[in-house]
Parts: C-alpha cells; sequence; structure tokens
C-alpha cells in the first residue's frame, strides 16, 4: 500500500529549525526579498551565499525528530513516499528512503547557469569564486521565491498514486505544493497533522489530528500499524 506524505515547516520546527513564516516575512531578521530571490542574488551575491551558509551550519547541527523517524519506520510495513517542501536533509538521515525535495536542498550547491548541475557540498560553506565544471559561480540548490518548481510535476505524479495521504505541518498556503493535494485521489483516505487543520472542507475523507509534528505522528503511527 502506497503512503504518500507531505511534509512542511512544521515538522522542522520541532527541531530548531526556524522558517520565514515563524516571523512575519522574516527569516532570521533578514526580508525575505534580500535573501531568497534571484534578483538578491545578483544584487548582493556575498550575502545570499552566506545566509545560506548559516542556514546549512543550523541544517547540520540539528537532529531528525520522533516525528521523522517515524515515518522511517512506516517503511517496514508500507510504500511510503514523502514530498517535503522542506530544504533540510532530516528525513534522509532519520532513514527514509524515497524522498522527493520539491523546494531543492541546502546540502548540495548547483550551476548558477544550470540549475540541474549539482553537486555535494563538503563541509557547510559555499565560497565565492566556487565554479560548476562549465566556469559559473556556484550556489545554494534551493529553489527562490520566483522561480519554477521543476519537481511539482513528479510530486503530483506520485500523490496521485497514494493509496493513503498524510500531510504534516504545513498550512496549504504556498503555491504551487499547496495544490497537490488535489491530486490525491477522493476515495484515498487524507491524514492532517497540524495544531491548527488548514482548510480543506473541500476534501473527502479527511482525518484531522491537532497535534504537533512529533505527538501528531505517534499517533497516526500507532493507528496504521494496528489497522
Amino acid at each position: 500500500m502506497k503512503l504518500v506524505v507531505l511534509t512542511g515547516a512544521g515538522i522542522s520546527a520541532e527541531s530548531g529549525l526556524r522558517t520565514f513564516r515563524d516571523s512575519d516575512g522574516l527569516w532570521e531578521g533578514y526580508n525575505i526579498a534580500d535573501v531568497a530571490t534571484p534578483e538578491a542574488w545578483e544584487r548582493d551575491p556575498e550575502l545570499v551565499q552566506e545566509f545560506y551558509n548559516e542556514r546549512r551550519r543550523q541544517v547540520v547541527a540539528a537532529q531528525p525528530n520522533a516525528a521523522h523517524f517515524s515515518l522511517a519506520e512506516l517503511e517496514r510495513n508500507y510504500d511510503v513516499e514523502i514530498i517535503t517542501q522542506n530544504i533540510d536533509d532530516l528525513h534522509e538521515r532519520a532513514g527514509s528512503k524515497n524522498v522527493t525535495h520539491l523546494h531543492g536542498i541546502i546540502t548540495k550547491s548547483q550551476s548558477d547557469i544550470k540549475p540541474n548541475l549539482t553537486y555535494p557540498i563538503l563541509g557547510t560553506e559555499i565560497k565565492m569564486g566556487e565554479f560548476c565544471e562549465l566556469g559559473a559561480q556556484l550556489r545554494p540548490h534551493v529553489v527562490w521565491f520566483g522561480e519554477p518548481v521543476p519537481m511539482i510535476e513528479v510530486a503530483a505524479k506520485i500523490c496521485q498514486q497514494a493509496d493513503l495521504f498524510v500531510l504534516i505541518g504545513t498550512s496549504l498556503a504556498v503555491y504551487p505544493a499547496a495544490g497537490l493535494i488535489d491530486f490525491v485521489p477522493s476515495a484515498t483516505t487524507k491524514y492532517i497533522i497540524d495544531p491548527k487543520t488548514p482548510d480543506v472542507k473541500r476534501y473527502k475523507n479527511v482525518i484531522s489530528i491537532e497535534k504537533n509534528a512529533v505527538d501528531g505522528m505517534e499517533i497516526l503511527k500507532t493507528m496504521l500499524l494496528n489497522e
């Protein structure tokens, strides 16, 4: 049975990773337009590079939490596919094998001129003057505001195959990711784990677990493993 999981900032927050949505459009004190857009990169690449170097250091220092580990454990009983809006690697470090990153992953770099030309980062920094094999500056492998989301069609196809669907720690406010639930079959049971349930009244077969990611996943894991 295919269990498709869409995760958002709420699951990473419990590992201590903050997102800009925690503070009215500011991310660690920076305006998003100054650090997370193509225009910001053109205007001040050194600032953007250092901002993501610091975020990368935070990700490397963070640890997967019990919700990440619970999802990995479910692979013993289900064909689990995780789609995440998060740019950290906590799902992989918890042991999940099938993870699709909608917005890239901060532990990789990419060519400034060819986004699908990516490299693992040794350590925690990309330095100005580090180039790809085509001679272009390396930048974080993340999707900035205003850029296309290359994995969205792949994610939509995964959602179409869901026998069970789980939404964890996302408000369904950021598109195109928020539209993925529309691709889940109507008859599929949809579990939503979040302290504040998003507006999903138009969907059928929805079960809300109004808890944070860690507590909610413990409840869901017990439910699924006892079926």
